[in-house]
């Protein structure tokens, strides 16, 4: 195990009901006037943004809307909101909403005390300054309220970028599963997904004696497992939902990754498909996965065969593990399957001739330096035979 250093001071409300007590939140962590960011009219229908302010009001704390978040969330509308938090003297940002909302809010708080430009957190620049951040969480999906992580789209190129800082942690997440029960069915399996994803990022990893975490991550994917079939079935299932989206927290605020290297060569590779052809990340993540889990899996069979065993079940070939290996990432595709999800490119409406670009903009774009993927570090050429592996 590697040295690491962790902080995660996030105060989590969790459970039924758990909005109305917004505004204390707010003030307990030191607003006084809030941004309240928000997607599209789901958050309006179904009362809860009037909830949120009715508990703003009783603590008599002020506040600006700025809604119209997209998924894949562009920097537009970034833009928009640095310039209103400082026109509107705003000392704190409320996300309501999912993981698009919080990671819009989470550029938003770092832009506001910066002089520059913003995008530059999103080209290696280091986020040491932000506002504080609060989020009310609709989506078990991304991690965000739990993560210091914030993933944007520069709509000058359509270029997805990441960025990184403590300072982005929320101060408190309110999460009350019962607003994650009026999520259609495919939005759901897209979140699951995505949570799977970052565990899986998390396990593919060349440090050695990292039993710990490795136990962390499975007993997680493992309740992934477990609770996804129920919710597709029965969307009102509120322990499914709550279990579902205390793994989302867990597997992103970075508590299983301490300690080891960690991989996140199928969110490099996905970010090229959901900014060029705007598909659900986790969708994008579901064609992805199995791609660079194929293309990898020489590198530690072991690894492979130990997640598949492990997690899938499958019974270990000690003669030879490959097989077991490869059974592992057949399981995970028939779970995708088995909740809705796409495996092919043209599931997505991505295109062959796109490859060449897509590659490109996976190793080059932007501030790319040439690789992707810290398990294996993978090429241009590597990438678009991945990006094939898809078809």
């Amino acid at each position: 195990m590697d040295n690491f250093t962790f902080y995660a001071p996030t105060y989590f409300a969790f459970g039924k009901d758990t909005e109305n007590d917004t505004g204390k939140y707010v003030k307990q962590f030191g607003g006084s006037k809030v941004l309240i960011h928000f997607g599209g009219g789901s958050v309006i229908r179904s009362g809860l943004l009037d909830r949120v302010k009715k508990s703003l009001d009783e603590e008599n704390i002020a506040y600006v809307d700025l809604g119209g978040v997209q998924p894949n969330p562009r920097s537009g509308l970034v833009y928009k909101g640095i310039d209103l938090c400082r026109s509107e003297k705003v000392d704190f940002i409320l996300a309501v909403g999912g993981g698009s909302a919080i990671d819009s809010a989470k550029a938003i708080a770092a832009g506001v005390p910066y002089n520059g430009d913003f995008w530059d957190y999103y080209q290696g620049r280091s986020v040491k300054e932000a506002l504080p951040i609060g989020t009310v969480l609709t989506i078990a999906a991304a991690g965000s309220e739990g993560s210091y992580n914030s993933v944007i789209t520069h709509e000058n190129g359509m270029l997805k970028r990441s960025t990184t800082g403590e300072v982005l942690r929320p101060k408190f997440s309110v999460l009350n599963p019962a607003l994650t029960q009026t999520l259609p069915p495919y939005q759901t399996a897209c979140g699951i997904t995505d949570i799977l994803a970052h565990l899986y990022e998390r396990y593919l990893t060349n440090t050695k004696q990292v039993e710990v975490t490795d136990r962390l991550i499975e007993g997680l994917m493992l309740a992934l497992v477990h609770e996804a079939p129920k919710v597709m079935a029965n969307p009102n299932d509120y322990d499914a939902r709550a279990n579902i989206m205390w793994t989302g927290m867990l597997a992103h605020n970075n508590s299983c990754g301490v300690g080891r290297s960690q991989d996140w060569a199928s969110h490099d590779i996905e970010h090229e498909l959901s900014a060029l052809y705007d598909c659900a990340h986790g969708a994008g993540l579901a064609v992805s996965m199995p791609a660079v889990f194929t293309y990898n899996m020489k590198h530690d069979v072991t690894r492979f065969a130990q997640a598949a065993h492990r997690v899938w079940g499958c019974h270990m070939d000690f003669a030879d593990p490959e097989n077991t290996a490869l059974e592992g990432i057949q399981a995970l595709r028939r779970f995708l399957k088995s909740i809705g999800m796409p495996l092919t490119f043209a599931e997505l409406g991505a295109k062959e001739e796109d490859i060449p670009k897509l590659a490109k903009m996976a190793c080059h774009g932007d501030v790319r330096t040439g690789t992707v993927g810290g398990f294996v570090k993978l090429n241009e050429q590597d990438v678009a035979n991945i990006y094939r592996l898809m078809l």
